[in-house]
């Protein structure tokens, strides 16, 4: 799954790599990004433009805008059979920029890890969006991060990880109708363009917002850093 998540970098990079505008008096950068939180994406019907959704899907027919803390992940697998997603793939797909994730590995006390490009690059998971009005008639906008199952280097940390997009692929993700040529997106992605490292329990809490919850720590006096490589 994907629990939590990392956009740490200034406004420009962003809008440099991806096109987008960003505008400094709405983003700020999230070391401790969480559902419920109103994040950055990049959606199909706006693709120039950088929104602020809140994580965890609420379909456009639910009673209960509860269900969206259920829906902050969406798996890859069955996206088209679940009557909370299908819709939205095939209609409202997004961008999720990001520059690392977490991810807590249960064999060791639930040790947190960041996982992130070897490059330190910004990259992009693949979501799904949805709009929602409330009691009010008031649009709540929302969104949800696809997952699939776990690469090489994630699998030493969980079965599950997020879909990150190559990034000669996020038009297509964004712009192409086919579902087929969709789906064969939803891969895990390139294991040796990754790494990760123990970080600290600090993450636990959406409070803790700065550089330090993202640095690595030892464990049992050993450097944890790994990838595919090793």
């Amino acid at each position: 799954m994907c629990g939590r998540f990392q956009l740490s970098v200034k406004g420009k990079q962003i809008s440099e790599r991806f096109n987008v505008e960003v505008f400094d008096e709405f983003y700020k950068p999230d070391y401790n990004c969480a559902p419920s939180q109103k994040l950055p994406v990049i959606t199909n019907t706006e693709p120039a433009k950088l929104n602020y959704f809140k994580w965890g899907l609420i379909p456009f027919w639910a009673k209960d805008p509860k269900i969206g803390y259920k829906l902050i992940n969406t798996r890859a697998e069955t996206i088209l059979e679940k009557p909370s997603f299908k819709n939205a793939f095939k209609q409202r797909r997004c961008l999720i920029p990001a520059n690392g994730f977490y991810e807590w590995k249960k064999e060791s006390n639930k040790t947190p890890y960041r996982i992130f490009l070897k490059s330190d690059e910004l990259f992009a998971m693949a979501g799904i969006w949805e709009s929602w009005k409330d009691a009010e008639k008031k649009t709540v906008y929302t969104f949800s991060i696809i997952t699939t199952n776990a690469n090489s280097l994630m699998h030493n940390i969980h079965h599950r990880m997020p879909v990150i997009l190559p990034q000669e692929h996020e038009n297509d993700w964004l712009n192409d109708s086919g579902e087929k040529a969709l789906q064969k997106l939803l891969v895990p992605f390139d294991s040796g363009k990754m790494e990760a490292y123990a970080i600290s329990k600090k993450v636990n809490s959406p409070a803790n917002n700065s550089a330090e919850i993202t640095l690595p720590i030892a464990i049992n006096n050993q450097d944890t850093l790994f990838n595919f490589d090793l």
